[in-house]
């Protein structure tokens, strides 16, 4: 078991107050609030912001990139986009000095994350992304290129959800193509891409070569630039908006200004994830 390392005074550090500090050869986010020490990672598990640059508020830090939220006691992720939770570590205090022992990784501390999936919902999104795969030829990957984000066409994966027949009978328009894609789910939230706040923009215009059907534009942002879940929301888009008879073709073009953050998702998205 690793051994209890000094980092700070107590007369170093505010209270509330926070502050970097590293512990064998780890970065570790050092708080005093409310007259005690706390520590945990300095690691958004959402994409690795730190989270020491982040607004202090009680017991709860929130990453300074895109707002996801942790309990500086436990680690506990609290509000999306972070759904893991971060790893905390013992503190002790003994004539004024201020000392931190790393827990192992991995290692389970804390409540489960507010926004994580019950273990029944991950399987079946696990077991549904495993079947999305089996259906994707080697050449069906997603692609970018120009900053321009391109996955192929065809039938939806059997993972996502299907989309009414009624919605794929009627004429396509802006509000049809969004109702659309309220049936991609992020893989990891299982809220849907348009309430996610994803989409930022649609536009339709007659194909050039087929003019009595539309070629498809969407405008879509990711809670973070390295977010994993991004070539599967590309492909399960074109999937989902190809099944429609006057779609000819779909563009996905992948836009991070502005960058997301949890004020565009809708109240329905809230609920569906705890957030008050």
């Amino acid at each position: 078991m690793p051994a209890f390392v000094r980092v700070a005074a107590v007369s170093e550090l505010p209270d509330p107050g926070k502050t970097l500090v590293e512990v064998d050869g780890d970065l570790v986010a050092l708080f005093h609030v409310a007259g005690r020490f706390h520590a945990i990672d300095d690691v958004c598990t959402h994409d690795g912001g730190p989270l020491v640059d982040g607004e202090l508020a009680d017991h709860t830090i929130a990453c300074p990139r895109h707002g996801a939220k942790f309990d500086i006691r436990t680690g506990a992720a609290l509000t999306m986009p972070a759904v893991r939770p971060t790893r905390s570590h013992e503190v002790k205090v003994e004539d004024g000095q201020v000392y931190v022992r790393l827990r192992e990784h991995g290692a389970a501390n804390g409540p489960a994350a507010h926004a994580m999936p019950t273990a029944a919902a991950a399987a079946a999104a696990s077991a549904a992304t495993t079947s999305a795969a089996s259906d994707v030829s080697p050449t069906g990957t997603a692609s970018t290129a120009g900053g321009v984000a391109t996955a192929p066409g065809g039938p939806p994966a059997s993972g996502a959800a299907a989309t009414g027949e009624g919605l794929l009978g009627r004429p396509l328009s802006e509000e049809i193509v969004r109702e659309i894609l309220k049936e991609v789910k992020d893989p990891e939230l299982f809220v849907n891409i348009v309430d996610l706040g994803l989409i930022y923009g649609v536009t339709l215009a007659a194909a050039a070569e087929t003019p009595a059907k539309q070629q498809i534009s969407v405008d879509m942002t990711m809670t973070s630039p390295a977010c994993p879940a991004g070539p599967q929301l590309i492909a399960d888009t074109k999937r989902a908006l190809g099944r429609h008879a006057d779609v000819a073709g779909v563009e996905v073009r992948i836009v991070m200004d502005p960058p997301w953050t949890p004020d565009r998702m809708t109240e329905a998205a809230r609920d569906q994830l705890g957030i008050f």
